[in-house]
């Protein structure tokens, strides 16, 4: 079982996470505002936290608030399994084939407490 799970923030195209699972049904893809995840409209921090407790990787669009935000939550003495930095400037179809990636290759301890911008090369 792969150890990778992504929460797309809400502010992520859904076609993101229907892509990823069109290219792998086996991902775990879930979006803020879905059943059992944050509600639309959590402030970042509390985004955090969820991730932290429920082993997601957030997945975000957020480039002005999300690296102020990761630092006070390490500052707090928290975790995180990782943050993604979608790059506007990547296709989706680039977006995808790095999202997989990161997942196929990957067991996620890499990411930890880090904040990554895609893409990874």
């Amino acid at each position: 079982m792969k150890t990778i799970r992504y929460l797309l923030d809400e502010n992520v195209d859904p076609l993101y996470r229907h892509e990823l699972l069109a290219r792998e049904p086996a991902m775990v893809v879930w979006r803020v505002g879905d059943i059992g995840t944050p509600p639309d409209a959590t402030p970042d921090p509390d985004i955090l936290v969820w991730c932290e407790k429920n082993n997601f990787i957030l997945v975000t669009n957020n480039r002005h608030s999300m690296p102020p935000h990761l630092i006070d939550h390490l500052a707090r003495g928290q975790h995180i399994p990782g943050i993604i930095e979608l790059n506007d400037k990547m296709s989706v179809g680039q977006t995808i084939e790095e999202l997989w990636l990161i997942w196929a290759v990957s067991d996620g301890k890499e990411y930890r407490d880090q904040l990554v911008y895609l893409p990874l090369r």
